[in-house]
């Protein structure tokens, strides 16, 4: 009992000592704050021509559900055959700081779907930056191996806007002979409200891809060991305090390391999941009581790694897929580069995600509420 009554004190100690930390470096930070994203006219695009994603709030659980239009999933769709939803456009009707999100699948009589259901729900701000690309700034995927994702409410967060338009897409898979009609899928996201002295953390969500820079994000996987990277450098200085990482099937490892140093930030494996597939990749929180966060800069290089093996023999058609994400503090005085709309990268980035080939409409002018 003593030694359990010690090491309870201990815990409480090191949990005291982190808070402290944090609340010292976020008071550091606030004292000349990072400018974050500016924010331009949207991009040449007539909004309302899009399906129209519904955004809710429930307060009393500080939950927003971002919910797609509803499809019709067919038995068998699976692989290239899945049910692509088109992008939807909606908005954040409050503002505050994201800390958890899952996502889940009803059909037509509220009966939820199972969960690898889901193939991927990915959900981005046109009008902000990426960290590491002049495309639109990501701010929330799921895969179908991703399960819940939830960090500590009090210690960090991502930040949204009122008002701050997003645009959603997703994927549904069927791989079972079984029809359901009407499928809503959608995006149930924690949040702490704007005004809370918490989360003592908030930044900016980031993603870094092995399939960069625009395009299809998924690749086919050859038999046996390979191995796909990307390297980039961020536009701002600041610290990664969170990173995670999506593999698909076979994946074995994904990596970040500073290519400039030839150092390692972080690696990641698969869980074991189900019938002995691979599960989702473990959130890394990058701070503790002897740092907060890996530290960034736009002089080095950055590179994503993921290494897969196939044991099938065969290429697995669109089978691999490597894909980091987390949350980015920027330094105090970093002044984040404004979305350029009429960059040629953004725009091809813009129509990938939006599903459509032609050039971007021009949408007639007018001002867009909390941008």
């Amino acid at each position: 009992m003593r030694t359990l009554r010690i090491l309870a004190r201990r815990s409480v100690i090191a949990l005291v000592a982190l808070l402290v930390a944090a609340f010292a470096y976020a008071a550091w930070r606030t004292a000349a704050p990072a400018a974050m994203p500016t924010h331009k006219p949207a991009p040449p695009v007539d909004w309302s021509a899009l399906p129209v994603a519904v955004v809710t709030v429930d307060a009393r659980r500080s939950e927003i559900t971002i919910e797609l239009p509803p499809v019709d999933l067919p038995a068998g769709a699976a692989g290239h055959h899945g049910v692509e939803i088109p992008a939807a456009v909606g908005e954040f009707p409050v503002g505050g700081a994201i800390f958890g999100f899952r996502a889940e699948a009803v059909d037509a009589t509220g009966r939820l779907l199972p969960a690898d259901a889901i193939h991927h729900f990915n959900v981005m701000d046109p009008a902000d930056r990426e960290l590491f690309l002049p495309i639109s700034r990501r701010l929330l995927a799921i895969g179908k191996e991703t399960g819940v994702v939830r960090l500590p409410r009090l210690l960090v967060g991502a930040r949204i806007r009122r008002g701050e338009r997003i645009v959603a897409n997703a994927m549904l898979h069927n791989p079972n002979g079984q029809f359901y009609r009407g499928v809503r899928v959608r995006m149930v996201v924690n949040y702490t409200p704007e005004g809370r002295p918490w989360p003592l953390l908030a930044g900016s969500p980031w993603q870094l891809d092995v399939a960069f820079p625009v395009g299809d994000k998924s690749f086919d996987l050859p038999p046996g060991r390979s191995e796909r990277s990307y390297e980039g450098s961020p536009a701002v200085p600041g610290d990664l305090v969170v990173i995670g990482g999506h593999l698909h099937e076979y994946g074995q490892v994904i990596e970040l390391w500073d290519a400039t140093a030839g150092e390692l930030i972080w690696h990641g494996e698969p869980a074991s999941g189900r019938n002995g597939k691979s599960g989702a990749v473990p959130i890394a929180k990058l701070y503790g009581l002897t740092r907060i966060g890996a530290h960034i800069t736009p002089s080095h290089r950055y590179r994503v790694r993921v290494v897969y093996d196939n044991p099938t023999g065969g290429v697995v058609s669109a089978g691999g897929m490597g894909v980091i994400a987390g949350l980015f503090i920027p330094d105090r005085g970093a002044v984040w580069p404004s979305a350029d709309p009429t960059d040629s990268l953004y725009q091809k980035d813009l129509r990938h995600f939006l599903g459509v080939a032609p050039p971007l409409a021009r949408a007639p002018a007018h001002s867009h509420a909390g941008h």
